[in-house]
């Protein structure tokens, strides 16, 4: 199940609608991916790493807390909260899309499309609202069936490329610098590898966590590395480039050209499986996040409270409204324009936190050996950290000015609730604040 989180959280509704926006770039998109891949595969290292050293519920929350302080930590809850359920808005953009395939008016209608998707992440909410044995259930399950037409496309798309789509022509379509390009493609790729933390975040829920998330966590994400960049060349070199590019479902669309009608029904199934299954996934990780925080007194208490199940269902309900919100909004930009807004969103302030991690990982390394539990100070591990830092940094550079402009905003809107929280535990507990001394 803590596999399935991974991979299920990472190949949702991304690798079924990303081709379509690379193919504005051209094939050089495939040097983003690449790169992308590599970058993930350092973070998923650092996180497989800290899930060891702080086995706790709140994943990234939680390892910035315990290195950087609590008001690092309630920064990182409050950003990775925002780019959890903002996220989910994007998944359900792309489930309409492949939607389309079988209900033509759904795509064209944006408000029967909005409609479908509020009812999409209700249905999601109720599940996680159940447990989280069923929420992991339901996940396995929707794993198992998006990887299967997913898989099959890729593998038989393979032997049918066209080599004229591979031409000096389509390399660079985006009139930008080769690596203007590749920074903006790698950091639309990223929101393909999101969700490499997953296993980390409901830890206390996990057995032998410490063997089990970091195996989780590192083959998770480099399987989903080699089925994209494989999945990617097949859809270039299997629809012409122009065509890609307008296309609302492309792993329908190729499997269409392959197979024939029944095979793009088929593969649009499967797309909307997947979109349930990350959808479930985020929504897990959406509640868990916020009710972690709350559980040490950063968040409202609200969030922490538990049902007879053992489930935070007003962190749910919360989040889950939310998302409905933002779909309501954005509904109207149309659904290639909506997805990739919100998902530069979602990516910036979830980039935040992995950049946090990083730095709380060398302060724990370096300065609170007892913490860790055992030695960890070795060039490797240091390096491996570091990249990861970099690696970071500038894929929130390579997000845009637009997307970091509203993603801090967001984050710096966090802060009042901060006060509020620290003036209630203060009022609370009678506490008088006073400035320090000055020695004489």
């Amino acid at each position: 199940m803590c596999a399935a989180l991974v991979v299920g959280n990472m190949i949702g509704s991304g690798i079924f609608l990303l081709p379509a926006t690379l193919a504005n770039y051209g094939t050089i998109s495939l040097g983003g991916w690449l790169f992308t891949g590599i970058g993930a595969i350092l973070l998923a290292l650092v996180f497989s790493r800290m899930s060891q050293i702080i086995p706790s519920a709140g994943g990234p929350y939680a390892y910035s807390r315990a290195g950087l302080g609590e008001f690092a930590g309630f920064l990182i809850a409050w950003g990775y909260w925002i780019g959890l359920w903002s996220g989910n808005a994007a998944i359900v953009v792309a489930m309409v899309g492949y939607l389309g395939i079988f209900f033509p008016s759904v795509v064209e209608n944006p408000l029967l499309g909005a409609g479908i998707s509020i009812a999409a992440i209700w249905m999601t909410a109720f599940i996680n609202c159940r447990g989280i044995r069923s929420a992991g259930t339901f996940q396995l399950v929707t794993t198992i069936l998006k990887l299967l037409p997913l898989g099959l496309v890729t593998l038989v798309g393979l032997f049918a490329i066209n080599p004229e789509n591979f031409s000096a022509v389509t390399f660079n379509l985006s009139g930008e610098s080769n690596f203007t390009a590749i920074s903006s493609t790698a950091a639309l790729c990223l929101w393909a590898f999101l969700g490499l933390e997953s296993a980390c975040v409901p830890s206390e829920n996990v057995e032998n966590p410490k063997r089990t998330i970091p195996l989780a966590t590192i083959l998770g994400t480099l399987f989903a590395a080699v089925l994209y960049i494989l999945a990617t060349i097949s859809l270039m070199g299997v629809i012409n480039p122009a065509d890609l590019a307008q296309s609302t479902a492309p792993f329908a669309d190729a499997a269409r050209l392959l197979m024939g009608p029944v095979g793009a029904m088929v593969v649009g199934v499967g797309a909307v499986v997947s979109c349930l299954g990350a959808l479930n996934g985020w929504t897990l990780l959406a509640a868990q996040i916020p009710m972690a925080a709350a559980r040490d007194g950063l968040f409202p208490q609200s969030f922490c409270k538990l049902s007879s199940r053992g489930t935070p269902v007003i962190s749910i309900i919360i989040s889950t409204v939310l998302v409905t919100l933002l779909v309501l909004v954005n509904f109207n930009k149309g659904l290639v324009g909506a997805f990739n807004f919100i998902i530069s969103l979602a990516v910036m302030t979830t980039l935040l936190p992995y950049t946090m991690t990083t730095m709380s990982k060398l302060v724990l390394m370096l300065g609170r050996k007892k913490e860790c539990g055992k030695p960890m100070l070795n060039t490797l591990d240091i390096i491996i950290t570091v990249l990861a830092f970099l690696y970071s940094l500038w894929a929130l550079a390579g997000s845009g000015h637009e997307t970091v402009y509203w993603g801090f905003l967001l984050l710096i809107a966090g802060i009042p609730v901060y006060v509020w929280i620290e003036w209630q535990k203060r009022k609370d507990n009678d506490e008088v604040f006073s400035l320090p001394q000055h020695a004489e």
